[in-house]
């Protein structure tokens, strides 16, 4: 019998990890696989040493990348890979990714490295931001999840605070795409097969999480949200994906990101499709 680990972050009160975790557990159950859920603090790292008892592979909830390393580093199959999880996790870094494969997103530019106890207002980069992108725009924090950390910029004075409130953060300037304001798509992929997706859309935000208030239900995805969706994930090399897409001009597709970890139960909900079923059926193809 085959077995698995599925580890999420144990310093995360919310049961909404623990219930993934447990998702993606009896999924592997129902396939015959000996599962076992862990926290990531539950796994010493001792890098000279290897795992106890280890798994025939991991499916890897967190962001805690040295510990995803550690573990392929042991010869231990991680889905997604490491390298995966830190593109997905750093936005700038994942935007960079999406560029270099010529993804549809919205114009994006990659705010520069500033300290903390230092600044560079009087430079005039930040002007030379506003006048390429206008306002409103969106800063996005590199690291952030359900829609925190992501900020719509509606006057100068505004923009100043946030930038400066971020110096020491890696962020990035967004185009807002008015059109797509308080709606989008999520689209659950797993390997090369699009799983399931559901539009999302909220009356009170700008953004469309459910987490932040919206609301969801099934749709029907056009072919170009299809494809854009796929070359999204490929991009970033991701196996499991969870691709958010924007309505831009004439509700032509725009990547908004691709999460590396998506949670899978809202979709669950809102569809009667459980993806974790097609992530263990597809680990099981592939280590076969």
């Amino acid at each position: 019998m085959k077995s698995c680990w599925v580890i999420y972050n144990g310093s995360l009160t919310s049961d909404k990890f623990a219930d993934q975790a447990r998702l993606i557990q009896e999924a592997a159950e129902r396939a015959g696989v000996r599962t076992t859920i862990l926290k990531n603090y539950e796994i010493q790292m001792d890098v000279q040493n290897e795992v106890k008892d280890a798994p025939n592979f991991v499916v890897f909830l967190d962001k805690d990348t040295l510990l995803a390393q550690y573990l392929k580093n042991m010869g231990i199959p991680v889905f997604n890979d490491p390298e995966v999880i830190e593109t997905c996790d750093n936005k700038a870094k994942q935007y960079l990714e999406l560029a270099k494969h010529g993804v549809a997103m919205p114009k994006t530019i990659i705010a520069p490295k500033v300290y903390p106890n230092f600044t560079i207002t009087e430079s005039g980069y930040y002007e030379n931001v506003l006048e390429t992108l206008r306002l409103p725009m969106i800063i996005k924090e590199g690291h952030g999840s359900f829609g925190m950390k992501v900020y719509l910029i509606e006057t100068k004075d505004a923009f100043y605070e946030k930038v400066d409130e971020l110096r020491g953060v890696d962020y990035v300037f967004q185009e807002f795409i008015e059109t797509s304001r308080g709606r989008d798509l999520r689209v659950n992929i797993v390997g090369d097969q699009i799983i399931a997706a559901m539009y999302r859309h909220s009356e009170t935000d700008f953004r469309a999480n459910i987490t932040n208030g919206g609301v969801a239900e099934v749709v029907e995805l056009t072919s170009a949200q299809k494809t854009l969706a796929m070359e999204a994930a490929k991009a970033v090399g991701a196996e499991f994906a969870g691709v958010d897409l924007l309505f831009g001009a004439d509700e032509q597709p725009l990547v908004c990101e691709v999460n590396g970890a998506a949670h899978i139960r809202n979709l669950l909900n809102v569809t009667g499709i459980n993806v974790a079923d097609a992530m263990i059926a597809y680990i099981l193809e592939k280590i076969k």
